[in-house]
């Protein structure tokens, strides 16, 4: 039964609900967000669709916010209730074992490099996370090292969101216009990110060899 399941497209009908809902869809976007987070579903289609359905500056706010709280739920889950289950999912894992070095020495500035490079998988890092010697504190205030990756996703959502609007408009020129500054501020925003996550990728390196 699980294996048949489809979880994009669960996640896409959820999104279509939450987007008849008005002032509650907020609600329940970030409700499914942490609730995505903590059962390892794909949050990339989510912050994609909180693009679509809020906006660059509501979407980009909502999806650090519901990661972060999806995050810290996992990373308690991990600490608390699932440290054997976790432990058997990293075993062997080098750079896990790299990591937990790492956090015993600067725990927030390596959850900082975990975030802003995407060397490990969010949602397994977050109960991974669990089993290290990291605080509460710094583990959820290094959350805002999501925000570059966020606001790409979100700015790829936006995009989308004006592509389904053309044609309603009725203002071609306007319309190409607008999309050209679209696409120019996605890039510089994709040129930032990727930017960050090379400073990091190499930072973190250096820290946890």
């Amino acid at each position: 039964m699980i294996a048949t399941l489809n979880p994009q497209g669960w996640l896409r009908d959820a999104l279509t609900w939450i987007d008849q809902q008005g002032a509650l869809g907020i609600a329940a976007f970030m409700l499914l967000y942490v609730i995505a987070t903590v059962a390892f579903l794909p949050g990339s289609l989510l912050t994609l669709g909180a693009g679509f359905l809020f906006g660059v500056a509501e979407g980009s706010v909502l999806v650090l916010v519901s990661a972060t709280l999806g995050a810290t739920a996992a990373f308690l889950v991990g600490r608390y209730l699932a440290r054997d289950w976790v432990a058997q999912k990293i075993a062997g894992n080098q750079k896990f074992a790299a990591i937990d070095r790492a956090v015993g020495r600067e725990g927030f500035k390596i959850v900082l490099l975990t975030r802003l490079s995407p060397v490990f998988p969010f949602n397994l890092l977050n109960y991974a996370l669990g089993l290290t010697r990291v605080s509460l504190k710094d583990y959820v205030l290094a959350s805002v090292g999501m925000l570059p990756g966020t606001v790409m996703y979100v700015y790829l959502g936006s995009l989308a969101g004006s592509l389904a609007q053309v044609g309603t408009q009725g203002q071609p020129d306007n319309l190409g216009i607008q999309w050209a500054l679209r696409i120019l501020g996605f890039l510089a925003t994709v040129a930032v990110t990727v930017y960050v996550t090379r400073i990091a990728r190499k930072a973190l390196e250096e820290e946890i060899v």
